[in-house]
């Protein structure tokens, strides 16, 4: 996303009157936003346009949310955020594991809303733009036969596939690279993944088990991420740290 132009915005609810007025707050803070009822025209309206963001509403009439946000996450590139009427811990962690950027439950403030928007915004946008193009600056890491591109934002495989990474976790990994050696606190990861005081702490314990899923070949006897009981985590490799 361009810090000089307005974000494209996608709001998807079946509750005609709440998709209104999220379009009209955002509206009256500079931001332009599609809406959509039900999944057949988010669907359509997401392959008609680029989003750099969809609120979601997982409990549509049509389709089950969870599945489109799965759907979305992996053909596209655009941030997450879902939204739901349950409250639930398990809810949470369901939205974490759907690779959604954010999670909000209803009933929830219009300031709430769009201050969680611009958070996730300005992260996608901060990992869009890695600086390449003066100085010495990491471009890409290595890492136990591993290679993340830092301007691409794609890991590559120790066999060469490419494995998809939400903003979260490629954050999570990033700090990891960028702190060689070092155990990091929940905390640490905490503030450097997440913007808001009220995530609970488990959401760090979900987020490194979707990273282990994708890193190790055996996510529950983890070599590669592995954990300091009562410090943090740390990375159990050497890391090569390719400049540009």
């Amino acid at each position: 996303m361009s810090t000089t132009q307005s974000p494209k915005i996608l709001v998807v609810d079946d509750d005609h009157s709440m998709r209104q007025l999220l379009v009209e707050y955002l509206a009256g803070h500079g931001i332009n936003a599609d809406s959509a009822g039900d999944g057949a025209e988010a669907v359509a309206a997401v392959k008609d346009k680029t989003y750099d963001l969809v609120l979601l509403d997982l409990g549509l009439p049509d389709v089950d949310g969870a599945d489109l946000a799965r759907r979305w996450r992996a053909e596209t590139a655009m941030s997450i955020i879902c939204i739901t009427g349950r409250n639930e811990e398990a809810d949470m962690v369901m939205g974490l594991e759907l690779g959604a950027d954010d999670y909000i439950t209803k009933p929830f403030s219009l300031r709430e809303v769009l201050a969680r928007m611009r958070a996730v915004l300005r992260r996608a946008g901060q990992n869009a733009q890695t600086p390449v193009t003066r100085g010495k600056h990491p471009r890409a890491y290595q890492f136990g036969g591993w290679n993340l591109n830092l301007n691409t934002r794609r890991l590559a495989a120790p066999d060469g596939r490419n494995v998809s990474l939400t903003n979260a976790e490629f954050n999570l990994l990033v700090v990891f690279l960028s702190s060689p050696g070092r155990i990091i606190s929940r905390e640490k990861l905490l503030e450097s993944t997440r913007a808001f005081d009220d995530i609970y702490d488990r959401a760090i314990d979900v987020q490194i088990l979707r990273l282990r899923r994708k890193l190790e070949a055996d996510p529950k006897n983890p070599t590669l991420l592995r954990t300091e009981r009562g410090a943090g985590y740390f990375l159990d490799t050497e890391i090569e740290t390719l400049w540009g």
